[in-house]
């Protein structure tokens, strides 16, 4: 019984979460490119790079939550092996985009001589 609630309920958690992600990824592009293009015509100071970085790893947990649930309802051993592949990717480019925002933000913290900043 449980089984069976658990497989009628899960496809519809899963598809949730997967344009959850899809909105934050939509959202957070279209939020970047306007500040960009805030930034090129009215001469603004905003960092769109780490905003879309933002948005982009933050989708990345929802989609990557998603693919977890999903392995609950994996039957056979071809297809846990390939979501284990999509989890280590999205993992991988989820490190990724974490490792480009530190970069990012040290290199906004920077002050005119080159120096960073201490807060």
């Amino acid at each position: 019984m449980l089984e069976e609630l658990i497989e009628r309920i899960l496809p519809t958690i899963i598809s949730v979460l997967e344009l959850m992600g899809i909105f934050v990824v939509s959202f957070s592009a279209l939020h970047a490119f306007w500040e960009y293009l805030q930034t090129i015509f009215l001469h603004r100071k905003f960092d769109f790079k780490v905003e879309l970085a933002n948005g982009l790893a933050t989708a990345l947990e929802f989609k990557m939550a998603a693919e977890i649930l999903n392995t609950v309802l994996v039957r056979e051993m071809t297809e846990l092996m390939v979501l284990g592949a999509v989890i280590a990717l999205r993992a991988l480019l989820s490190v990724l985009i974490h490792f480009e925002l530190r970069g990012e933000q040290s290199v906004n913290r920077a002050g005119p001589d080159g120096r960073t900043e201490r807060k």
